[in-house]
């Protein structure tokens, strides 16, 4: 995949080229920690799961909050509570704040899944999405920065979950509509 400088993650210029798009579906149940669910057992259904996971995650802005999502969103052998490349993007978020593991009742925090890409699948129970978010945070003042995570989502039974082994390399954050975010292949998500 190919790498970004930390600069392509600060807004920029919006491209005027069309990078595509991709239809994911809309969750049809609340599932486990208050996390959207019921996506169809496709690429699409995997990463509308792992959009839904993040982003309920980070806007709980605190570590508990995201700690609470992974144990419940991971398969065994999976990413932990400690382990997580969420919990510690949260726990440098919250140090470079100011503020302790338990956040701020005056801190907001936005996650917009903007773009997204299927690096790779194995079948029908193995896909490799990445999603492009903008973060946007509001605590004296706000600011907005682009945020991408990559993962191994497993079917499990009924459901996606993150899976087993070490989590994939991470995709480059980069602000979402830019040229940049299209050469690396990030495509527009609309929901269907």
């Amino acid at each position: 995949m190919p790498t970004a400088d930390l600069k392509a993650a600060q807004p920029g210029r919006v491209s005027t080229r069309n990078p595509g798009v991709i239809v994911i579906p809309t969750s049809t149940t609340l599932g486990a920690a208050g996390v959207p669910s019921g996506f169809p057992r496709t690429p699409e259904g995997a990463l509308a799961q792992l959009a839904a996971i993040d982003q309920a995650a980070m806007q709980t802005g605190t570590l508990d909050g995201v700690r609470t999502v992974i144990a419940a969103w991971a398969a065994p052998g999976g990413p932990t509570e400690e382990s997580w490349t969420g919990v510690g993007l949260m726990a440098e978020f919250l140090e470079a704040a100011g503020l302790s593991g338990g956040g701020s009742e005056k801190l907001s925090l936005t996650v917009t899944p903007m773009m997204g890409l299927i690096k790779g699948t194995v079948g029908s129970d193995f896909v490799l999405p990445c999603i492009d978010f903008e973060f946007t945070a509001s605590l004296v003042q706000t600011r907005r920065v682009g945020i991408a995570d990559c993962q191994r989502m497993v079917w499990e039974g009924t459901r996606w979950v993150i899976g087993p082994g070490v989590e994939p390399a991470v995709a480059p954050s980069v602000w979402p509509g830019t040229d940049i975010s299209i050469e690396v292949g990030y495509k527009n998500l609309r929901r269907g």
